[in-house]
């Protein structure tokens, strides 16, 4: 069960990775990066994917945990090198995880409760974990191998063949073990001290049929005449010995648990992912954004008044100045409305997950950019009215300007740009993502 629950949240945190670096990197590109244009939807699918596996990996990886945590505290702790890789390794996977997928929830309601920098930190993150997942991936690559198939794990009667070394040790093994101690630690008893020693009691167990035994504790010492759990134990190690069902509660089943994982899984994804996919948008529950919803049924992640932008910024004297080198164009918004117009259907896809399909009109930027004399190879530099804010100055590769879907945008859906969407124009480009899809624009730099 280690091994199957490994492959999903391993398989989950790989395309967290390879998803979250090609949205890292649209945004901060290294020098010689170029990204395609087409399909249209490749961030949307992208970063939707990148979103719904990471909540997915909530329930994986509470899992794994479950199946794993009696390993966790096996003493001694530290057998070697090896072991000391693996527990160094998973201690550091496990704690950088759940930093990494709790932030990244909370960057989807873009509530930031943390003191230091988001994005820093999850990319930063993001390779931490995956490191430390190779290096437990290494450390346990036999016993992966060993149960990574059906084939290998179970008989021809399908019952699980367990190498020697994984095998539990029985209640007469450890009684032997214990004989030898120079001091006997006395009966061996179920734990269930405690509120999380009960808690767990009660999920590893389940009532006998038709009974309803009473539960027992460490602190209830048992009567003369009732055998320890030792001896129960002992007694279900014998040949012909009743099965757990009517000795003792039922461990939780393999089916249940998978079914419960199964169902937890689906949930968070059915209830979350409609924000991303438009397919599941009916059943968009919990997710923060809804499709259809905003000014012009587009939703918003950052307002004007949150950009500080105001109406006097936006105002009749507003001009939008397209500039490079000493060649310097200035544009009013009527001026641009009577420049040829272009309407095209382009999303607007957010690193939260969320997106949106939705029908822009305006000015090709290329037409703009070809008043000062650009060629084809230069890259752009996008000014917003914002006051402050990371994405106030963006840059955006020649692969985009070239693109002819790549707009001013004046128009959403039909009608005038809300100044919630960038009024009085804004920048529109297939494949980027929505903080460099900058509105309130200002000026327009070719990089020569």
């Amino acid at each position: 069960m280690a091994v199957a629950v490994g492959r999903l949240l391993g398989a989950a945190f790989i395309i967290c990775f390879g998803t979250g670096l090609y949205s890292h990197f649209l945004q901060d590109p290294l020098p010689w990066m170029v990204f395609t244009t087409r399909p249209l939807w490749l961030y949307q699918i992208t970063q939707g994917i990148h979103i719904t596996a990471g909540i997915a990996c909530f329930p994986l990886l509470l899992a794994k945990l479950y199946v794993v945590f009696p390993d966790l505290f096996a003493y001694p702790p530290i057998k070697g090198l090896p072991s000391l890789l693996e527990r160094g390794s998973i201690a550091l996977f496990v704690s950088s995880s759940i930093v990494q997928i709790i932030t990244g929830l909370f960057d989807t309601f873009q509530w930031y409760p943390f003191p230091f920098n988001f994005r820093q930190v999850h990319f930063a993150l993001s390779f931490v974990i995956i490191g430390s997942l190779a290096i437990h991936i290494a450390v346990k690559l036999p016993k992966i191998s060993r149960y990574w198939t059906h084939a290998k794990s179970y008989d021809a009667e399908g019952n699980l063949v367990l190498d020697e070394a994984d095998v539990a040790p029985t209640a007469s093994t450890v009684r032997a073990e214990l004989a030898q101690h120079p001091k006997p630690l006395g009966p061996i008893v179920h734990r269930a001290d405690r509120l999380t020693g009960r808690l767990f009691a009660w999920i590893d167990s389940a009532p006998v049929r038709g009974s309803a035994p009473e539960p027992s504790f460490p602190d209830e010492p048992s009567a003369p005449d009732q055998p320890s759990a030792l001896d129960e134990h002992s007694a279900l190690d014998q040949p012909g010995a009743p099965d757990n069902h009517s000795a003792r509660a039922a461990r939780v089943s393999r089916r249940g648990f998978v079914a419960t994982v199964g169902i937890a899984v689906a949930a968070l994804v059915g209830l979350t992912a409609g924000q991303s996919f438009a397919f599941l948008g009916g059943t968009n529950v919990f997710a923060p954004r809804k499709k259809g919803i905003g000014p012009g049924t587009l939703p918003i992640n950052r307002t004007a008044r949150a950009a500080q932008v105001t109406d006097a910024m936006v105002g009749a004297d507003w001009i939008l100045t397209v500039k490079r080198g000493d060649a310097i164009s200035t544009f009013t918004r009527e001026q641009l409305l009577a420049m040829p117009q272009r309407e095209v259907q382009l999303p607007i896809s957010c690193v939260e997950g969320w997106s949106q399909m939705a029908t822009w009109r305006g000015v090709r930027l290329k037409d703009l950019t070809d008043t000062v004399g650009r060629n084809p190879r230069e890259d752009l530099r996008l000014t917003s009215l914002e006051v402050k804010g990371g994405y106030r100055v963006t840059e955006m590769g020649h692969e985009y300007i070239e693109d002819d879907l790549t707009l001013v945008a004046l128009q959403l859906n039909g009608e005038t740009l809300a100044m919630d969407h960038g009024y009085p124009a804004r920048v529109i480009a297939p494949g980027r993502p929505g903080v460099l899809q900058t509105k309130w624009l200002s000026k327009l730099e070719v990089l020569s």
